[in-house]
């Protein structure tokens, strides 16, 4: 919702590409963690969906680069996103490498 609000700032010029897309790889890592976590019967499902969330993280992560680049975030916001976005992949490897703690016994 952060990246929701602050995109609102950014030029008009942006609505259908950095705006678009910066707001669709930041939902995604949520809504794939969650369609993952309905598919806990299937270890291998699981792990591919978080796999996809780590994915959205990162693209995340690019469009705050190109964000920063254009001066439409500051230094310190950029950092402070940039920041969760990792701590947010550090804690979806950790599930991977997890996978089956959170995955129900057969």
């Amino acid at each position: 919702m952060e990246i929701f609000n602050l995109t609102r700032a950014f030029p008009s010029e942006e609505k259908y590409s950095l705006i678009d897309q910066i707001r669709r790889s930041s939902r995604s890592v949520c809504s794939n963690l969650s369609e993952g976590w309905y598919k806990r019967q299937y270890i291998a499902a699981f792990v591919s969906k978080l796999a996809d969330s780590m994915q959205e993280a990162s693209e995340t992560q690019t469009w705050l680069d190109f964000s920063l680049a254009l001066g439409y975030l500051n230094v310190k916001k950029y950092d402070e996103l940039f920041k969760k976005y990792e701590t947010v992949i550090s804690q979806l490897i950790t599930m991977k490498h997890k996978a089956a703690t959170f995955c129900p016994k057969k």
